[in-house]
C-alpha cells in the first residue's frame, strides 16, 4: 500500500512539474496538437499509478518524451506558418456583413444552433448584432459588432459611431502573411518603408504590423513599445 502511494505522489509531482512547463492554458484555450498531448499525458499517469508491476521509470519516461515533443512542436509552428495551420488549422469568419457564412460553418461541422449558442456566450443574441464573428483555431469565438452596438466609449459619445472592420494581420512575429498581402493588395516594399519610418530595422524586427481598411495601423518591434498610427493607400478599399 505504501508503495503505490509513493508511486502515485511521484507520477503526481510529475505531471504537475509537466504542466507548468508546458504553460498556463485552459483546456478551452489549448490548440489541438496541446489537447491530444495533454489528452496522452493524462492516460500514461494512471497507468504506473494503478499497476504496480509496471516500473515508475517506464511511466515517466514516456511522459518527459511529450514534453520535449511539445516543445519541438511548438517551436517549429512558430518559425513555419504553413506547418502552424497544418496542425492547429486558422481562424475561420463564419459571420460576415453579408450574414452566416454557409459553406464556412459546414466545413468546421457547425449547426445554426451552435453559432447561436456561441453568440449568446459573448453576450448577443441576434445575428443582427454582429458584423463578423470568427471560429479561433482553439474553438472559441470572437465577435466584432455592428458599430450601433459597441459598447459606448468616450470616443463614440464625442465623435459618433463609425462601421467596424477586422484588422488585417500583414507580418506576424517577423513573417510576411502572404495571403493578407494579397487580400489587401499591399506590396513588401511599401510595408518595409512604413517600418522602417517607425524605427524598425526591417520586417524580421516586427512583432505585429496590422492595419483596417481605414487605415488605422499597429506597429510593435520586438524591442520597442507598440505604435498605432493613420496610413493612406496601405489596404485597398
Amino acid at each position: 500500500m505504501v508503495t503505490i502511494v509513493l508511486r502515485a505522489i511521484i507520477i503526481y509531482l510529475i505531471v504537475l512539474l509537466i504542466f507548468r512547463i508546458m504553460g498556463k492554458r485552459q483546456i478551452g484555450q489549448m490548440q489541438p496538437f496541446e489537447l491530444v498531448l495533454t489528452l496522452i499525458i493524462a492516460d500514461l499517469a494512471t497507468i504506473p499509478m494503478a499497476e504496480v508491476s509496471v516500473p515508475v521509470l517506464h511511466g515517466i519516461v514516456p511522459l518527459f518524451t511529450l514534453t520535449i515533443l511539445h516543445f519541438i512542436l511548438t517551436l517549429i509552428s512558430k518559425s513555419s506558418t504553413w506547418f502552424s495551420k497544418f496542425i492547429s488549422g486558422k481562424p475561420v469568419i463564419v459571420i460576415n456583413p453579408k450574414g452566416i457564412d454557409y459553406k464556412a460553418i459546414k466545413m468546421l461541422n457547425l449547426s445554426i444552433d451552435d453559432i447561436l449558442a456561441a453568440l449568446r456566450n459573448c453576450g448577443y443574441f441576434s445575428i443582427a448584432q454582429v458584423q463578423y464573428a470568427i471560429m479561433e483555431t482553439n474553438g472559441k469565438i470572437s465577435v466584432l459588432p455592428k458599430a450601433e452596438f459597441s459598447p459606448a466609449t468616450n470616443g463614440d459619445l464625442e465623435t459618433g459611431a463609425e462601421d467596424s472592420f477586422i484588422p488585417i494581420t500583414l507580418i506576424n512575429e517577423g513573417k510576411f502573411m502572404e495571403e493578407n498581402l494579397k487580400l489587401a493588395g499591399v506590396e513588401r516594399s511599401k510595408l518595409e518603408e512604413i517600418i522602417k519610418s517607425k524605427g524598425c530595422k526591417s520586417y524580421k524586427d516586427v512583432l505585429l504590423f496590422s492595419v483596417d481598411q481605414n487605415g488605422q495601423a499597429f506597429l510593435q518591434c520586438k524591442k520597442g513599445e507598440a505604435q498605432s498610427f493613420a496610413t493612406s493607400g496601405v489596404v485597398q478599399a
